[in-house]
């Protein structure tokens, strides 16, 4: 019975270590372990993996220039140019580049911009995308220049002594829109093209001529203003060529008592139209007056006696 039971447990201990053997060959193989921070995703480089190439595109470099429309001559002066980043919306657009260069050239990265450029008062615009390569971008400019200078017959108004005042004519505007003022002679003054209406100041009074001046695409327009006009002294004497009195106030009126000029000194200058008007002097309480004319280009001295005043 003991010799029955020995066996019994050896061939149960036999059977034991045969089924560990066989579990033992069916055991799976380890898995391979996943990177350390997780599976690679399409796109998104990891640690152990080599960066992609960069998403974002390369610099473009965009070359522009302007041209005059008509003569598609090149604008080599003068430019003021701006890029906006064009966002296809409402919201105001952001300068990303700006160049005072006749044909600068603009590094720019892939998108939709707008390029514009400023001659004087004259501009163009245009809306262009950037992907890829160098692109070169022509603006047409509709504008030419006025040069103007002022005269007294044959001689030169010093530019001192002379302004300019251009305006845009205008159907409900006898004199029209200011465009600008205050212009100097010989001063470049860049303006899209058409006719304009310009108005010319010699000294500070009622010295003024008009013309209606036509600006082409290309061109300069020079012209001269041709004033009928002088420069007087005025004086209060007690004689002919004696020492003017200090402190005099005078006033210089229209023959109908509109008043031109207001000054106060011994010697005041001031610069008249032709024609005729009428001085008054005050000084201590006294008040003296005097009619004389004034001939273009006869600069002189206008004495006002107090002899000749009761």
């Amino acid at each position: 019975m003991t010799f029955l039971n020995s066996r019994l447990s050896f061939a149960s201990l036999l059977m034991g270590l045969t089924v560990s053997a066989a579990s033992a060959q069916t055991l799976p193989q380890p898995q391979t372990l996943p990177q350390p921070f997780g599976p690679a995703v399409p796109g998104v480089p990891s640690l152990s993996q080599s960066p992609p190439p960069s998403v974002v595109g390369k610099q473009v470099a965009v070359n522009t220039r302007a041209v005059f429309s008509e003569t598609n001559e090149p604008i080599r002066s003068g430019l003021v140019w701006r890029v906006f980043e064009d966002r296809g919306d409402t919201s105001q657009p952001s300068i990303v580049a700006r160049s005072n260069s006749p044909v600068p050239s603009f590094t720019l990265s892939p998108g939709n911009y707008i390029v514009h450029v400023t001659y004087g008062f004259a501009s163009a615009s245009k809306h262009i995308s950037v992907q890829a390569g160098n692109l070169n971008e022509r603006l047409v400019v509709s504008a030419g220049a006025l040069k103007l200078k002022g005269a007294v017959g044959d001689t030169p108004i010093p530019a001192s002594r002379v302004t300019f005042s251009v305006y845009v004519p205008e159907a409900q505007n006898s004199e029209g829109r200011l465009v600008i003022a205050n212009a100097k002679p010989d001063e470049v003054i860049r303006l899209p093209e058409g006719t304009y209406h310009v108005v010319s100041t010699y000294g500070d009074a009622n010295a003024i001529m008009r013309s209606d001046l036509k600006v082409e695409t290309g061109k300069v327009t020079e012209a001269t203003l041709n004033h009928r006009a002088a420069t007087v002294t005025l004086k209060l004497v007690a004689s002919e060529g004696g020492e003017a009195f200090a402190g005099t106030a005078f006033s210089v009126l229209t023959p109908g008592g509109d008043v031109i000029r207001e000054a106060i000194g011994a010697f005041p200058s001031v610069t008249l139209a032709e024609g005729e008007y009428v001085l008054i002097a005050r000084h201590e309480g006294k008040v003296y007056t005097k009619d004389f004319k004034v001939e273009s280009g006869l600069d002189r001295d206008i004495e006002v006696l107090v002899t000749d005043n009761p």
